[in-house]
């Protein structure tokens, strides 16, 4: 199995000035003539969610017209993927999706759509390292004794997913099978319950995105025990990464894009790139971001499209080495 190195291999290159970004825009001198909407597939609070809600302003700005979040949950993510993929190819229907995007296709060969083909990539929005969660009651404090505790209670333990066939029930999947260790599946619609029932003790472990848990650990709620990154985070300075921990095959880390529906016109596509890239040059943007724990990206769209593509071959290995299932 190929090792998830895109990130490394992406490195510096993936960020690409608004001025270039903004190169075909001319041809799309008159989009948007309307409000645009951007439907995020899962419920509010969620890393996607986040994301999109700091470059609103910017982005209603730039492009003068309103931007209309929805947020439509279900399916881990399909739904609303589904309501993009039939939205007229114009422009003013995107989706702001994370890297739970390209597992979909993994675990559920029955979708409506084709996660590669039924949209285009827009941009590549910002990356975002995760973090092994346990609750703050779990006597382990790192990745290793985390592992003799489970290995101690084999299918007793249990952890949360903001989903079926999303990117936290991969990861854990591939960390159990790489580690050895049973632990029972707790599905949640979305990020932001699947870190509530870590809080709340309904399970011990979770692995999920800083936007959402960091606030949680600087309170003592929860712990990190474990950095998805290929670096350490001065946020979270206890946590090693899980490379470190002895897991160099289980990289973790969740990006954020906005994809159109397929077909449509490439100087739209232009001018939405344009205003996004535009909007991430901003440090008050990158600094919003980076307070939720992303790193803002920006790019061609090229740089999103081929990070889906490898990455739905990466899962579908993931998913054959693992054995997972739609459902458990």
């Amino acid at each position: 199995m190929k090792s998830m190195n895109f990130w490394r291999a992406l490195g510096a290159g993936a960020v690409f000035s608004a001025a270039m970004a903004g190169a075909g825009a001319v041809h799309a001198q008159d989009f948007p003539v309307k409000n645009i909407t951007v439907i995020v597939p899962f419920p509010p609070g969620g890393i996607n969610d986040a994301a999109i809600r700091i470059l609103q302003p910017d982005l209603e700005k730039r492009l003068g017209k309103s931007i209309i979040i929805d947020n439509r949950a279900g399916a881990g993510g399909a739904i609303g993927t589904q309501a993009v993929v039939r939205a007229a190819p114009d422009g003013y229907t995107l989706l702001a999706v994370a890297s739970s995007h390209a597992v979909a296709p993994a675990v559920n060969p029955n979708l409506s759509y084709d996660t590669v083909k039924d949209l285009a990539p827009v941009v590549m929005i910002a990356r975002d390292p995760m973090l092994f969660l346990v609750n703050s009651k779990v006597p382990a404090k790192d990745l290793r004794e985390f592992v003799a505790l489970a290995k101690s209670k084999p299918g007793v333990l249990n952890y949360s997913s903001p989903g079926f066939g999303t990117q936290t029930q991969f990861i854990t999947e591939l960390f159990k099978s790489k580690a050895g260790v049973q632990m029972q599946h707790v599905p949640f619609r979305g990020g932001a319950p699947a870190l509530q029932a870590v809080i709340a003790g309904e399970v011990e472990f979770s692995v999920l995105s800083g936007q959402v848990s960091l606030p949680h650990i600087e309170s003592g709620s929860i712990r990190a025990i474990a950095l998805g990154g290929a670096a350490r985070d001065p946020r979270v300075p206890n946590a090693p990464t899980v490379a470190e921990e002895g897991f160099k095959d289980v990289e973790a880390i969740q990006w954020i894009g906005l994809l159109v529906p397929a077909k449509t016109p490439e100087a739209i596509i232009a001018r939405l790139n344009s205003a996004v890239n535009e909007a991430l040059a901003d440090k008050n943007v990158r600094d919003k971001l980076a307070i939720q724990g992303m790193t803002g990206l920006g790019g061609k769209p090229e740089i999103l499209g081929v990070a889906i593509e490898n990455e739905v071959k990466l899962w579908k290995e993931i998913a054959r080495t693992t054995g997972m299932k739609l459902a458990d």
